[in-house]
C-alpha cells in the first residue's frame, strides 16, 4: 500500500516504537473527536483538503442526508488504524436488484474483533431501495444481505442468467454470493457454489471468459491475515521489522506480509463453481503479489474479455485471453504493470474508459499519496503508454492517496472525464508535515479533448469540496435523468451520495441490454459503439472496477446539443454484432440480442412513443 521502510530490529525494542504513532492518532482523536477529522492547527491546510474556491460551476451537490443514506454508517477495525486490516475500506454496487429499472445501492460494511467475537453488535452492509423519489430506504435486513462479517468488496452480475442481479461480496473471511430470489430477498448460496475461499479476499470481477455464455468470477486474493499473529510492528508476523513512514512508525504493509493468491472460478452452469485459476494461468500463487481491484474488460479489441488485476506496492498484472481457456501474461510486456519510470506503485482502483473517442480501452489507475495516478493511453493490440503527466492529472494528483476512480461524462458533451476519490491510510497524517492530509477531497478532471485533463476547480459547499476518508466508489445514473451520479463508501462514516447538478442542458441516451441465448442475461462484456453528434463513442458493460465496486451496467452516452440520437453497434458477447437506430434522445433503451429495442424510458415513466417508433427499425445483424 505504501512504501514504507522495514527497519529489522528486535522484537522488544521494535514494540516499543508503536508507541509514537498511537499517541499522535490519540491526540487527534482527544481533540476532535475522530481521527479523521482532525485538522493542525499550527500550518496551513494542505491541497488535499483545501484548495477550494469560493465560487465557481458547481458539478455535484451533496445529497446524502435528504436522500436518507446518513442514517448508515461505515465500521472498520479500530480508530488508531494500527493494523493494515482497519485501513482499507469497502466498496459500493450499483444495482436494480427489484427490476424497477430504477437502480439501488448496496454498501459493503467492515467488522470489528469484538463484533466478530459477540461482544457487539456486527456492522451491517446496507441496500438501499431507491424510492424513485430521490429518497432511498435501507432494505438489508428484509433482504437478507446485511453480510456480518469482515467486508471488502462487490461484484453485481446476473450468473445463473435467470434476469435478476445477483450479489458477491468479498470479506476477510469466508465470502458470500447472494443469489436473487426475485421476492427482494436473496439467499447466500457461497458454500454450495464453492467460492466461499476463507482469508482476505479484496475485489472481484464477472466475466465469461470462455465464452460459453456463463458468467465466471475472479476474486483477487491480498494479505493473508492471521488473527492470532497480528502485524504489529516488531512481531513475527511482520517478520520483526519496524515499519516507518517519512520516519514515522506506521502499521505494517503490505510490503513484508505473506500475500494470497488469486481465484478464478469457472461457471459450471447448475449453480456451482470449478476453480481453474492455475490451469488457466492466473492463480498468482507464486508471486502473491497483494491484490486489490480485478476487472474483465476486452482490452485488445478480439471480443474476448481480459483481465486486469491492480496489485497493491507490486507489478500490476495485464492477461490477455488467449481463447481456449488460458490467459497469456503480458504485464511487463504492455506496458501496463508499471508507472512510467519503470517503478511499482500502490496500485488501487481502476477506470475503464474510451477517454480519446478512438475505439480503445483505456485505464486510469490510483494509488498512494507521493506517486502520480496513472492513466494508460491504449496503442492498440494490447500495448499500452502511461501518459498521466502529459495528459494534466500527473502532477496535480501526487499529494493525494487514491481509492476509487471512474470515466464518466459528467457534463454530456460526449467526452469521458475523470474522477478519482482519496484518503489517507495514517492518521497521523494530520499532525505529520507530509503535505497532506488524513481526511482529503475528490479530484475531478474535464476532458479537453485533445487527449488532456483540467482539475474542475472544487467550489466551497458543493461536492467536489467534500473531506473525507474515500474508499469504493460507484459511478450511475441514480435518478434516470441522465446524469452520472456518484455514492462514495467512506471508511468510518456515513456514505456520501454526490448528486450531478451539472448545469449544461445536452442530451444523451442510455441503454440497458439484454444478451440472448449464447450471451450473460445482462450482456456483461458487451462493448458498444454510438455513432451520433459527429463522432463514435464506446462504452462497455462491466462488473467489477473502480475500487472494489460495481458501477451502472447500462452504457450512457452524452450527445452534446445533437438531437439525433445516432446508432448503436453493439458487439454481444456471444460474438454477434447488430446496428441498432435510436429513435429519440433523451431516453433510456431496452435492447434485446436480436430483437432490437423493447422499452424505453424517459426520467421513470414509459415512453411508448420511442417503443414503437424503434419497432419499424429492427436491429441489424452483422455477422451471426
Amino acid at each position: 500500500m505504501a512504501r514504507v521502510q522495514c527497519i529489522r530490529a528486535a522484537v522488544a525494542s521494535s514494540l516499543a516504537c508503536v508507541a509514537p504513532l498511537l499517541v499522535l492518532a490519540q491526540s487527534a482523536r482527544d481533540r476532535n473527536g475522530s481521527a479523521e477529522t482532525a485538522t493542525p492547527a499550527a500550518r496551513k491546510l494542505p491541497v488535499t483538503a483545501d484548495s477550494i474556491v469560493d465560487s465557481g460551476p458547481v458539478v455535484f451537490r451533496d445529497v446524502t442526508k435528504e436522500a436518507g443514506l446518513a442514517g448508515w454508517s461505515h465500521v472498520m477495525g479500530a480508530a488508531d488504524k494500527g493494523l493494515i486490516i482497519d485501513t482499507n475500506g469497502s466498496g459500493v454496487g450499483l444495482i436494480d436488484y427489484d427490476n424497477d429499472g430504477w437502480l439501488d445501492i448496496y454498501l459493503v460494511n467492515g467488522s470489528t474483533f469484538n463484533a466478530l467475537d459477540g461482544k457487539e453488535t456486527p456492522p451491517h452492509a446496507a441496500l438501499f431501495h431507491n424510492n424513485h423519489d430521490g429518497t432511498f430506504t435501507d432494505v438489508a435486513a428484509k433482504a437478507g444481505v446485511t453480510n456480518d462479517r469482515w467486508g471488502f468488496g462487490v461484484a453485481i452480475a446476473d450468473y445463473d442468467n435467470d434476469g435478476w442481479p445477483d450479489i458477491f461480496v468479498s470479506n476477510w473471511g469466508k465470502n458470500r454470493l447472494y443469489h436473487n430470489n426475485h421476492d427482494g430477498t436473496f439467499t447466500d448460496v457461497a458454500e454450495k457454489a464453492g467460492v466461499t475461499l476463507g482469508n482476505w479476499s479484496a475485489g472481484a470481477t464477472w466475466g465469461d471468459y470462455d465464452g460459453d455464455g456463463r458468467l465466471d468470477l475472479f476474486v483477487s486474493g491480498y494479505v493473508h491475515f492471521d488473527r492470532k499473529n497480528l502485524p504489529y510492528p516488531g512481531t513475527p508476523a511482520a517478520g520483526l521489522n519496524t515499519c516507518e513512514f517519512k520516519g514515522v512508525v506506521v502499521m505494517c504493509g503490505p510490503r513484508g506480509l505473506q500475500g494470497e493468491p488469486d481465484h478464478l472460478f469457472h461457471n459450471n452452469g447448475e449453480g456451482t463453481f470449478t476453480d481453474v485459476s492455475a490451469k488457466a494461468g492466473v492463480s498468482d500463487s507464486v508471486n502473491r503479489y497483494y491484490g486489490i481491484t480485478p476487472l474483465f474488460v476486452d482490452v485488445n479489441g478480439d471480443g474476448r474479455p481480459d483481465l486486469l488485476v491492480a496489485n497493491d506496492s507490486t507489478l500490476s498484472y495485464l492477461y490477455l485471453n488467449r481463447g481456449d481457456g488460458t490467459f497469456d501474461d503480458v504485464s511487463l510486456a504492455s506496458g501496463f504493470g508499471l508507472n512510467e519510470d519503470g517503478r511499482e506503485v500502490a496500485a488501487m482502483g481502476i477506470a475503464a474508459g474510451d477517454y480519446l473517442n478512438n475505439g480503445r480501452i483505456d485505464f486510469a489507475i490510483t494509488d498512494f499519496s507521493d506517486e502520480t495516478k496513472l492513466l494508460f493511453r491504449n496503442d492498440g493490440s494490447g500495448n499500452f503508454t502511461e501518459v498521466s503527466v502529459p495528459a494534466g492529472i500527473g502532477k496535480v494528483s501526487i499529494p493525494f492517496l487514491g481509492w476509487g476512480d471512474g470515466f464518466l461524462d459528467y457534463d454530456n458533451d460526449g467526452w469521458l472525464d475523470l474522477m478519482m476519490i482519496n484518503g489517507h491510510i495514517y492518521p497521523v497524517a494530520d499532525r505529520a508535515d507530509w503535505g497532506t492530509s488524513y481526511a482529503q477531497r475528490p479530484l475531478l478532471f474535464r476532458n479537453l479533448r485533445d487527449g488532456k485533463f483540467e482539475e474542475v476547480p472544487p467550489v466551497k459547499g458543493s461536492g467536489e469540496a467534500e473531506v473525507i476518508s474515500g474508499r469504493g466508489a460507484a459511478f450511475g445514473d441514480l435518478f434516470n435523468n441522465g446524469k452520472i451520479d456518484v455514492v462514495i463508501n467512506r471508511l468510518d462514516g456515513p456514505p456520501i451520495l454526490l448528486k450531478n447538478v451539472n448545469p449544461d442542458r445536452h442530451h444523451w441516451v442510455e441503454l440497458k441490454l439484454v444478451g440472448g441465448p449464447k450471451s450473460p442475461r445482462d450482456a456483461v462484456g458487451a462493448t458498444v459503439y454510438l455513432t451520433a453528434n459527429g463522432m463514435r463513442q464506446r462504452r462497455d458493460v462491466l462488473s467489477g472496477g473502480s475500487y472494489v465496486s460495481s458501477n451502472d451496467p447500462r452504457p450512457h452516452f452524452g450527445l452534446g446539443d445533437a438531437t439525433d440520437a445516432g446508432s448503436a453497434e453493439i458487439h454481444w458477447p456471444s460474438g454477434r454484432t447488430e446496428s441498432v437506430r435510436l429513435p429519440a434522445v433523451d431516453r433510456i433503451f431496452t435492447i434485446a440480442e436480436g430483437k432490437g429495442i423493447v422499452a424505453a424510458t424517459c426520467g421513470g415513466p414509459s415512453c411508448s412513443e420511442a417503443v414503437s417508433s424503434a419497432a419499424s427499425r429492427p436491429a441489424t445483424a452483422h455477422r451471426p
